[in-house]
């Protein structure tokens, strides 16, 4: 696996700084660890916001990013939105934002994604695919969580990732909160990508890529927050990316045809309803509907562009009266 001159954690680490040096600018609360580690509490105590999501979007994307907050226009809802952009997307994406990093430390449990796992290499198998890792001597942590890591959760993250744990920055960022809809919302091309990457195509042929998805309304019930969060990628949600394929242009439609929520046969209802239904139970969800609404792919070689899905704004309306 070969190293590249590009750090995810310390292009990330830039980003950081703009939180630590203004923490009443973003609304969150900075906290200094006994062991030394800088914990950004960015929505359990903290207000957070939208501006903050922005900065933390682009930091789970390793610094390789640019996000737009707008707005649009849902069906009969008016609903802010995040736009995001890179010309580095493999690694942008699924080295560094792709939530891939679940942490389990003595009864407490997180969902880690950022630039951190380009140092731990969670999941191994995303880095080989890539061909990257990081070996920088600071790592940046987002949490999806609405528990403070304890010390012992701080030395585990520290020692996977080789680093001091004064050089580990962590971010809290829980689900029921905005900067919580706002980063999963942002994580729409990787999930694009890392859909492809399942139906087979190389994500180092990916040149570049953006996409857009509505920041839903935040809800105080866990299961509901997490139901919108969802939805906003699988009916709001639509990425576009610029590959160099080398194979048919039929077998690369193909694979977009596949890349979209609606191939999955569960389509059609709020994700809350679906995980109700399933038991609450990951493994019993069709994982064909963890995909963007919409999808574009322009291959760069022949130039031939190919779409599937819609944005289903009924749903995402629907979601946020639940």
């Amino acid at each position: 696996m070969s190293r590249t001159r590009i750090s995810v954690n310390l292009e990330a680490l830039k980003l950081v700084n703009e939180l630590l040096n203004n923490p009443n600018k973003f609304g969150v609360i900075i906290k200094e660890a006994k062991s030394g580690a800088s914990i950004i509490d960015a929505g359990i105590k903290a207000h957070g916001g939208f501006l903050a999501g922005k900065v933390i979007t682009e930091i789970c994307m390793g610094g390789l990013g640019q996000a737009r907050l707008l707005h649009r226009r849902y069906h009969d809802a008016d609903l802010p939105t995040i736009s995001v952009f890179t010309d580095i997307p493999a690694i942008a994406t699924l080295g560094s934002q792709f939530a891939g990093w679940n942490i389990r430390v003595d009864g407490y449990s997180a969902i880690g994604s950022g630039p951190a796992r380009a140092l731990s290499l969670k999941p191994k198998s995303i880095y080989e695919m890539i061909d990257y890792r990081d070996s920088a001597d600071k790592a940046v942590l987002v949490l999806e969580t609405s528990e403070e890591p304890p010390e012992k959760v701080i030395g585990h993250i520290s020692k996977l990732c080789d680093v001091k744990p004064e050089n580990l920055f962590v971010i809290l960022t829980p689900t029921s909160s905005v900067v919580g809809s706002t980063q999963v919302s942002g994580r729409i091309v990787e999930t694009g990508i890392h859909k492809l990457a399942k139906l087979g195509l190389e994500p180092r042929l990916i040149k570049c890529a953006h996409g857009y998805a509505p920041i839903m309304p935040v809800h105080p019930d866990r299961v509901e927050a997490m139901g919108r969060v969802n939805d906003a990628i699988i009916y709001g949600g639509a990425a576009c990316c610029l590959v160099e394929f080398d194979g048919t242009d039929e077998t690369l439609g193909g694979i977009v045809d596949k890349s979209v929520s609606s191939a999955s046969e569960q389509y059609g209802r709020p994700f809350a309803e679906i995980f109700r239904e399933a038991g609450f139970d990951f493994y019993k969800v069709d994982s064909n509907l963890f995909a963007p609404a919409a999808l574009t792919v322009s291959n760069i070689r022949t130039g031939k562009t190919f779409t599937a899905g819609r944005i289903n704004a009924e749903v995402i309306v629907k979601s946020t009266t639940l």
